[in-house]
């Protein structure tokens, strides 16, 4: 699908006058500067995905690292294991960007995506006053009537030989009758000070500038750059016993222990061995 720019967009279209349309001029004005990582901040008004245009742009020589594209409705947003999701037009961020860790081994690029999730936390925990916590891999935890929500997910795609594509997507202004499973959640239900998406996405991608700077700057080790330390202060799902549903049918229960070197979660079973994992879903069964 062809993405359309959000100018084409104007009040009689506005399904909600509490979710205003991003302003993408102020925006690029706020966060493209000489020297920085952003280099360009598109907004499209509606796209099948993000990550998919993303993808495509890089392929065809037409996106430079840096290059943010922001849509105000994804209608085939993809989250991993390829599984869709929708949400109403301007009720979230939906946005992806792309990367060229050209200093970093790639054997280390796949902390990106914990990476992305520091940066969310940081930059959401900054501007919306809400407090949030990670659940390994990828997804973004925040806290709704005492109760552990999902509020946000990450998805990681190779673009090229030497590109990533990071696609984010974090559930702003969702009310409890548009949540798509009762087990989501979204800023404004835990109690955010502000779902102003301006500010929030700028808080975000100055977070995600900051904390891929310093793990560029220290070639991706983990440990060097406070990403290792930084990333398990703050994931949820260290300390509980969960289970690790992997590839082929098999899974794995016990207490996560520790996100390694490598950014796979170590699982210590009842038969004493500590196995890491490096792809699955896992699934919390104890709080911490």
């Amino acid at each position: 699908m062809t993405p359309r720019d959000a100018s084409d967009a104007n009040n009689s279209r506005w399904s909600d006058l509490d979710r205003p349309p991003l302003n993408a001029v102020a925006l690029r004005r706020g966060l493209v500067r000489e020297g920085g990582l952003w280099r360009d901040v598109q907004v499209v008004q509606r796209t099948g995905s993000t990550n998919s245009d993303l993808v495509a742009l890089a392929a065809a020589g037409k996106a430079d690292e840096g290059a943010v594209l922001v849509a105000e409705e994804q209608t085939a947003a993809r989250g991993r294991l390829d599984r869709r999701w929708t949400a109403p037009a301007r009720s979230g961020l939906f946005f992806s960007v792309l990367l060229r860790p050209a200093e970093v081994p790639v054997e280390r690029w796949g902390w990106l995506p914990l990476l992305a999730g520091v940066a969310v936390a940081t930059g959401l925990s900054r501007a919306a006053g809400v407090d949030t916590a990670l659940k390994w891999p990828n997804d973004l935890l925040v806290t709704v009537g005492g109760e552990e929500r999902k509020a946000g997910g990450i998805l990681a795609e190779r673009a090229g030989a030497d590109g990533v594509v990071l696609g984010l997507g974090v559930n702003v202004s969702l009310r409890a009758d548009e949540l798509p499973v009762p087990q989501a959640g979204s800023l404004a239900l835990a109690g955010a000070v502000s779902t102003d998406r301006d500010p929030l996405l700028r808080a975000v991608l100055r977070s995600l500038e900051e904390w891929y700077g310093r793990w560029r700057a220290a070639g991706g080790d983990p440990a060097a750059s406070g990403l290792q330390e930084t990333y398990a202060a703050g994931c949820a799902t260290l300390g509980r016993v969960v289970r690790a549903e992997l590839p082929g049918e098999r899974s794995v229960v016990g207490e996560a222990v520790a996100v390694d070197g490598d950014g796979r979660l170590v699982i210590a079973t009842e038969d004493g061995v500590q196995e890491p994992v490096g792809a699955g879903d896992i699934v919390h069964l104890r709080p911490a």
